[in-house]
């Protein structure tokens, strides 16, 4: 060997053995699986409560997909985004139970997401109320549904089983077509945009994105949010509507990608003008566009640090339902007379109905400084703004994760009442309203997991 080689081994082996060499740096492992749940056989829909029959047909397939993270520290993380309306606490309490049991995941590391579209599958004991189906027609509704819970937690562990190399990235986009649908009368948004005149109400038009890329660099998984009901189409066609459309769209452009929607706190937010496939169409091609835009930003890169944690959040029902009170609300309308009859044949048979409901919050922190925070049920905007504030720039809010609760109204949507602010037995719960102070126990709570991430 030449002279000169010899001396840069010898260099090399003297750095490398005193540490003045940089190490090879930590690095985040990810898996990812998908799997189709387009329904074979007659289901119904749910979103809606004015459907009378099973769904005829599809505009796209339907979709369940899983991303799962692994920091340096070998601590997990699970994503999974759906084309479903939403899942009861019975799915959600049995996906935990088992992904503890075969995954050792417990529920901090668990984030089960739903777009919340209005033409996905009704689920098990999920907005049971707003179908008028049969014996069979439940039970065909009940054993998909626990098909659907077996696939997904098979397809978390190919996820887990298939890990490899990554970094991640983050970055927030824009896409304007939110709208606060509380504070604008859909009847006469047509005036609206010929005039000129902008909409009223708080909206959250961010665009969230968490980027999975290979060693090699290559774009494996986006992972996207936005505040918007998902509820452009009353079709009885199988689509995600705009979301499933935005993933179809970037999917299309990049070859091998898996596209993943979460919906934001979007309780008090629509899409107007909305009813037809072409304006559905539309705002899911903006939203990728969205997508695509922020891609094109620099990003910030992510280190390999998870850190998780899970509260079940106390909320008090302001009024619980006695069977007095059941008789009296038992005419008015179709679903509101199913939960009214369902309820009280729970207290005939001597059930004790409770006073408050165990409410999901989950806070992530990934790398040094951002921020996940997820939320059960339908939360309104005001708290995915009022987070951001507190905690920073690089806080992202979601709802729509864990159980479909209810309507989540900041005290604001409270004081006001009206539909976000109100009736929880549409969700099947044994009450009218939650008490005024909702947002105050849901902040504290939600400040509590913060603090104990960021230590």
């Amino acid at each position: 060997m030449h002279w000169r080689l010899w001396i840069g081994v010898v260099v090399f082996l003297g750095l490398s053995l005193t540490g003045l060499l940089p190490a090879a740096q930590p690095a985040w492992k990810a898996g990812t699986a998908r799997f189709k749940i387009t329904p074979q056989e007659p289901l119904w829909m749910t979103g809606f409560g004015f459907r009378d029959h099973p769904a005829e047909g599809q505009l796209h397939d339907l979709w369940i997909k899983v991303l799962v993270l692994e920091s340096a520290d070998g601590h997990r993380g699970v994503i999974v985004t759906s084309d479903v309306c939403g899942i009861s606490k019975a799915t959600y309490e049995s996906l935990c139970q088992e992904l503890q049991a075969r995954c050792g995941l417990d529920r901090s590391q668990i984030k089960v997401t739903y777009s919340h579209t209005h033409t996905g599958p009704a689920l098990r004991e999920c907005l049971q109320d707003y179908h008028a189906w049969d014996d069979a027609a439940r039970d065909r509704t009940t054993q998909y549904t626990l098909a659907l819970e077996k696939a997904l937690v098979e397809n978390i562990i190919k996820a887990l089983d298939s890990m490899s190399t990554a970094t991640l990235w983050a970055i927030e986009g824009t896409a304007d077509f939110g709208v606060n649908r509380r504070n604008n009368d859909e009847s006469q948004i047509d005036k609206l945009l010929a005039s000129g005149e902008p909409f009223k109400g708080p909206v959250d038009h961010r665009v969230p994105l968490l980027v999975v890329r290979g060693s090699d660099g290559v774009l494996h998984a986006v992972v996207f949010g936005y505040a918007c009901h998902t509820s452009m189409l009353a079709l009885y066609q199988w689509s995600g509507d705009y979301a499933g459309f935005a993933q179809l769209a970037l999917e299309e452009k990049h070859p091998g990608l898996q596209a993943m929607f979460y919906q934001g706190c979007g309780g008090d937010q629509g899409a107007m003008p909305r009813r037809t496939v072409e304006l559905t169409q539309q705002n899911g091609v903006k939203l990728a566009a969205a997508v695509e835009a922020a891609l094109a930003l620099p990003l910030r890169p992510i280190t390999p640090q998870l850190k998780t944690a899970f509260e079940f959040v106390d909320l008090p029902f302001e009024k619980t339902m006695t069977a007095e009170d059941l008789r009296a609300f038992s005419n008015q309308g179709p679903h509101y007379q199913r939960w009214g009859q369902r309820m009280l044949r729970r207290l005939e048979t001597g059930e004790t109905f409770p006073t408050s409901h165990p409410y999901a919050v989950q806070v992530w922190k990934l790398g040094t400084d951002q921020l996940w925070i997820s939320l059960g049920g339908e939360p309104v905007v005001d708290y995915a703004l009022k987070f951001a504030r507190l905690f920073g720039p690089t806080t992202w809010t979601h709802g729509f994760t864990h159980d479909l609760t209810a309507y989540i109204p900041s005290r604001r949507v409270w004081d006001e009442g009206g539909y976000e602010g109100g009736f929880l037995g549409e969700y099947g719960l044994p009450a009218m309203r939650w008490t005024p102070d909702v947002e105050d126990r849901i902040t504290a709570g939600v400040q509590r997991l913060v603090d104990h991430v960021r230590k």
